[in-house]
């Protein structure tokens, strides 16, 4: 079967781009070059799934044997698992590089695994988030070296992870002892926005058409798996009523601080001047802070049309810089509004059969329509060029 590079050269052959005597020579010289081919799909999964499974194997077997071992004996494992692990690395990086960013990735997770032991090992009374901050310094160590994508994608989860620890840490500090369920919602709210903007930054990390560089295809993908979660857990905690005891207005106030400004300071780092639809998704969730502090009584559509509203500014974005996967995520959230609103306020006025054929129908009509809709949204945002 061809690559993919000689189908593609056989389309250009077809279309006039190159002549024929051309894309034979191209195709001669890189037929020459066997350490060029890209390694195919089974040896990748392979590759990445024996790294999996070496790094629960090691785990396991640490844990199994952890009260069998001194403190000595303990701690020089975990050194001795973290240095292997790399050094590993380091010694296949010209042989195999696959494998290399795999013994690479497992290492770092090592290393978390590490900190928090030695922790446990030592009876140290310390601030356990820190050991997040640890393990992302590390991670951000280990991207700077080695510019890999595994140190880069936990770096990108760790960060927020600290953050997170950290709130929670100063939030128990600050309502120990007080009843919870009596104050505003800021506790989960604020953490929860903060999440939402940061997986719209890493989606908007490719600022505009074409190639992606690696960096920013790792937070792409990031933030496309990490929109639909995120997005369930502010619509959980921004329609579900106050849920903690009061907070401290200071307190309150770094938190949201963090959480809507810290997004917007990375979108900054990576968009510069075109960070600016993160403003507006700012703006987009301000009505859902609203909602929180309200009775949520009597809403009826209200969350529906923000819904909806959200996914056509996704939509509006994607096809503005050229990136059809916003287009594709800004039209499935429309697709789920549309059919979470059918099921919720129609549904149960209707009669079971008339239920059923209705839903059929939209099932069948609007996912015909919004497919061609998306079909058209896509295929003007991939001929726009980077605006």
């Amino acid at each position: 079967m061809a690559d993919g590079w000689e189908s593609r050269l056989e389309r250009w052959r077809q279309a006039g781009l190159i002549d024929p005597a051309g894309a034979e020579a191209i195709l001669a010289w890189e037929r020459a070059q066997p350490g060029r081919r890209r390694l195919r799909v089974p040896v990748l999964v392979a590759v990445a799934l024996g790294g999996v499974l070496v790094a629960a194997g090691l785990l396991l077997f640490v844990s199994t044997h952890w009260a069998a071992l001194g403190p000595g004996q303990r701690f020089g494992l975990l050194l001795a698992l973290v240095v292997g692990l790399h050094g590993g690395g380091a010694a296949l990086e010209n042989r195999f590089p696959p494998l290399a960013v795999s013994l690479h990735g497992v290492g770092t997770v090592a290393l978390g695994a590490g900190l928090f032991l030695a922790g446990q090992l030592f009876h140290l009374e310390a601030h356990w988030p820190l050991g997040l901050l640890l393990w992302a310094i590390g991670a951000g160590l280990g991207w700077a070296l080695l510019r890999q994508w595994p140190q880069l994608a936990l770096l990108a989860l760790l960060g927020p992870a600290w953050l997170v620890a950290e709130w929670q840490r100063a939030v128990d500090a600050a309502t120990e002892g007080l009843q919870r369920g009596s104050g505003e919602p800021t506790v989960v709210l604020a953490p929860a926005a903060g999440l939402l903007l940061l997986s719209l930054c890493y989606l908007a990390a490719p600022a505009g058409a074409g190639a992606v560089p690696a960096p920013r295809r790792v937070l792409l993908w990031l933030g496309g798996l990490g929109l639909l979660p995120t997005g369930l857990l502010w619509q959980l905690f921004s329609h579900g009523g106050p849920t903690s005891a009061p907070l401290p207005l200071p307190l309150a106030a770094v938190g949201w601080a963090v959480a809507l400004g810290a997004p917007l300071l990375l979108g900054l780092r990576l968009r510069g001047r075109r960070a600016w639809p993160l403003a507006v998704a700012i703006g987009w969730l301000l009505p859902g802070v609203a909602l929180a502090w309200g009775t949520h009584q009597g809403a009826g559509v209200f969350p529906y049309l923000w819904w909806a509203v959200g996914g056509l500014l996704l939509v509006a974005w994607g096809v503005m810089e050229g990136r059809s996967e916003r287009v594709n995520l800004g039209a499935a959230l429309i697709a789920v509004v549309v059919l979470a609103f059918y099921v919720s306020q129609v549904m149960d006025s209707l009669g079971r059969s008339a239920s059923l054929i209705g839903l059929g129908v939209l099932f069948l009509g609007g996912g015909w329509g919004l497919e061609l809709l998306r079909r058209r949204l896509v295929a003007r945002a991939v001929g726009r060029g980077t605006p």
